[in-house]
């Protein structure tokens, strides 16, 4: 799957059910990138069981360890930032979407 079509996979996804959460999105990155939760463990520095629970919303990710998992993957540290602080609000009962904006 292209990141194009994974953009437009996430944003009807988003229009059914919401945000998704930091662990839906990365079992999305893992699935797209075909890791298997072994792999994808291991290179995240993290054991099979707590990606499984990060995956499945069992666990919240903090935004520092989110941001040591972005650099392991080489992706934006921005995504992960914005996911694991979305699964923070949704923990405390507060609606609503973080954007982060670039600042001068």
């Amino acid at each position: 799957m292209s990141i194009k079509n994974n953009v437009r996979a996430k944003a009807a996804i988003k229009k059914i059910t919401g945000p998704i959460s930091f662990g839906e999105m990365l079992h999305s990155l893992r699935v797209t990138q075909e890791y298997s939760q072994t792999e994808m463990a291991e290179l995240l520095g993290i054991s099979k069981q707590d990606l499984c629970n990060i995956e499945k919303g069992r666990k919240i990710v903090s935004v520092e360890r989110a941001i040591l998992f972005s650099q392991s993957l080489k992706m934006p540290a921005k995504t992960f930032a914005k996911y694991a602080l979305q699964d923070q609000l949704h923990k405390a009962g507060i609606a609503g979407e973080i954007i982060i904006n670039e600042v001068a």
